[in-house]
């Protein structure tokens, strides 16, 4: 399996969604997943925010760029076809203030490509181009967000990760949220690791199942 994974977190060794995305790796591989691994870290290196010359850039025929345009989109090129390539995609991130960290939200808009993470049909639709891809969002929150709280409202995280890879094809991307993390007293913050970490168990589980599927039917295609 080639895996894209994408760490967001600020933090380096004291970040609860950069240590669930590993374990969740780790987790496929005691499956026996053979794990091809693409890392990026966007809080190393972050891509660029959207400049108006990427803006024009990027709606710009291909075949009429510039050297110049070319040279402006080369990094955002390279990131779509790391996803493109991926068999699967795991997205690990705090939550930032009721959203996503800003590195990520670079990323998006890197990764936002029109005839290449999605195209224009002939007929006037949107097609996204991920849709053979797993994905997965690991979130560390640090209130509890979740249904019934007093906070629940104020998810807009997982909207709008829904809608901006739903837009580029992702139809069913699976959420593991660890909270209340931050503002918890311990044992609450201890229940909420755990839960988290069973549920990237399971999820591991199931891409491990996947994957055998996938590959005795390339199998298959090949003999």
């Amino acid at each position: 399996m080639k895996l894209f994974h994408v760490d967001s977190s600020a933090k380096r060794d004291r970040s609860n969604s950069r240590a669930l995305s590993r374990q969740f790796i780790e987790n496929l591989r005691q499956q026996g997943v053979s794990v091809e691994l693409d890392y990026l870290d966007v809080t190393v290196d972050t891509p660029a925010h959207v400049s108006e010359a990427f803006a024009i850039a990027t709606y710009h025929p291909e075949s009429e760029r510039t050297p110049e345009m070319k040279a402006t989109l080369a990094a955002s090129d390279a990131l779509c076809q790391r996803m493109l390539e991926a068999d699967a995609l795991v997205f690990a991130m705090p939550m930032y203030n009721w959203s996503m960290p800003s590195a990520f939200k670079a990323f998006i808009d890197n990764v936002t490509r029109t005839g290449l993470t999605y195209k224009n049909t002939a007929d006037g639709r949107i097609e996204g181009q991920l849709k053979r891809q797993k994905v997965l969002f690991i979130t560390t929150r640090g209130a509890d967000l979740r249904a019934g709280s007093p906070f629940s409202s104020m998810d807009a995280l997982t909207p709008a990760l829904k809608a901006a890879f739903g837009f580029i094809g992702v139809a069913e991307p699976l959420f593991v949220d660890a909270q209340p993390l931050q503002f918890s007293d311990q044992a609450a913050r201890r229940e909420a690791l755990a839960r988290a970490q069973l549920e990237l168990a399971s999820v591991a589980s199931e891409w491990a199942h996947w994957e055998r599927a996938r590959s005795a039917e390339e199998q298959l295609q090949e003999a």
